[in-house]
């Protein structure tokens, strides 16, 4: 099975910055559309970015527009989640995720995605 790593979480103080990322196991990666996604306490798991094969259809959740970048580096397996001007509110578990289509696609629903990661924890404090 696939399985996906995620890395780079830890305590930040607000307006500080984070890079996330994602080592994959999938044979077909260079195929694969992308996710990543965070859950905080008490609240549904959400999308924050998601990026399909060649980079060139990629959205982001409005909350974290202009201040985060996702890009992936298919020759290493890896996703990145580059987090700029960390707010409070972006404290959450984030995961990375895989989905079972064609990467010419951007997915975005989280039902369309097969494999997930175990997660890292981000904390930002005021």
């Amino acid at each position: 099975q696939v399985e996906l790593v995620e890395s780079g979480g830890g305590p930040v103080q607000a307006g500080g910055s984070l890079r996330l990322s994602c080592a994959s196991t999938s044979p077909s990666f260079y195929f694969d559309a992308m996710g990543w996604f965070r859950q905080a306490p008490g609240k549904e798991r959400e999308l924050v970015a998601a990026i399909n094969w060649k980079s060139d259809l990629i959205r982001y959740s409005d909350s974290v527009k202009a201040r985060f970048i996702v890009t992936r580096d298919n020759a290493k397996n890896t996703l990145y989640l580059q987090m700029n001007s960390l707010k409070p509110e972006d404290t959450a578990v984030y995961y990375c995720a895989k989905a079972p289509v064609s990467a010419i696609v951007v997915v975005t629903s989280i039902g369309d995605y097969d494999s997930w990661g175990q997660g890292t924890q981000v904390t930002v404090s005021s």
